[in-house]
C-alpha cells in the first residue's frame, strides 16, 4: 500500500511541472520521412538528433493530418482566415537554429523552418490597438506572446525540425518556436492563432507559470 501511495506521490508532482517529460526512449518519435534526411548541423551550431531530444506534451501525441488541417487566423484581424497546410507551405520559408529551453532544466539544439508571424499577421490584416497572440492547440493547450516580441524576433511556426517534416511527437505540423522562452510558450499542433488586445494566461501561466517566460527569468509568478 505505501509503494502506490509513493507512486501515486511522485506522479503528482511530476503532473504539476512547467514540462511533462519524457526520454527518447520512453517516447513515441514518430519515423523520419523515407526521403527526408536529418541536418546535423546548421549555421555552425550541432543540433540535437531528433530521437535525443527530450519532448512534452499535457495530453500525449496528437495525430493531425495535411489533407484535413485547417489553421484558423481570428480576433483583431481584417478577415478571419483559414489556412490548409499547403497554403501555410506556400509562404517563404525561413530557417532557424534555436535552442529550446524547458522550464525544468533541460533543452537541445534544432534547426526550424517554417513561416514568419509577421507574415501571417499581415495577410489576415492586423487591426491597430492589437498587443497580444493567443496561440490554441489541438490537445486544449493554449499560451500566448506579445505581439511586439513575435514581429521584432522575426519569430517562426515551424513545419520542419533539421529539414525533416515535424513528427506527430513534436507537434505536426506546426510549432510555434518562441526563441528565448522557456518551453511551455512553443505551443505545438497549432488550429488556432487570435489576435486580442487583452492580456491572456495560457494552461501553464494560469497554474503559476511566469507569463514572460524569459529564459533565465523568473518561472513564476
Amino acid at each position: 500500500m505505501k509503494k502506490i501511495l509513493f507512486t501515486l506521490t511522485l506522479i503528482l508532482i511530476l503532473l504539476s511541472a512547467g514540462c511533462i517529460s519524457t526520454t527518447p526512449d520512453e517516447a513515441e518519435v514518430s519515423p523520419i520521412n523515407e526521403n527526408e534526411t536529418e541536418t546535423l548541423e546548421y549555421d555552425g551550431v550541432d543540433l540535437t538528433p531528433i530521437d535525443e531530444q527530450r519532448n512534452n506534451a499535457i495530453k500525449g501525441t496528437q495525430y493531425l493530418y495535411p489533407d484535413d488541417y485547417r489553421l484558423e487566423i481570428t480576433g483583431m484581424v481584417n478577415e478571419t482566415t483559414v489556412l490548409t497546410y499547403d497554403d501555410i507551405l506556400s509562404y517563404p520559408s525561413v530557417s532557424k537554429a534555436v535552442p529550446l529551453d524547458c522550464v525544468e532544466g533541460w533543452g537541445f539544439a534544432a534547426k526550424w523552418t517554417g513561416v514568419k508571424m509577421e507574415t501571417l499577421l499581415d495577410d489576415a490584416g492586423l487591426q491597430e490597438g492589437a498587443t497580444t497572440v493567443i496561440f490554441y492547440s489541438e490537445d486544449g493547450y493554449s499560451t500566448a506572446l506579445e505581439l511586439d516580441y513575435l514581429l521584432d524576433k522575426n519569430i517562426i511556426v515551424a513545419y520542419k525540425i533539421n529539414d525533416v517534416t515535424l513528427p506527430h511527437d513534436r507537434g505536426f505540423p506546426l510549432q510555434l518556436v518562441a526563441e528565448g522562452k522557456y518551453g511551455y510558450k512553443w505551443a505545438k499542433w497549432i488550429v488556432k492563432i487570435e489576435v486580442t488586445n487583452e492580456d491572456y494566461q495560457g494552461y501553464w501561466e494560469s497554474r503559476g507559470y511566469n507569463n514572460n517566460a524569459d529564459v533565465g527569468g523568473p518561472r513564476f509568478g
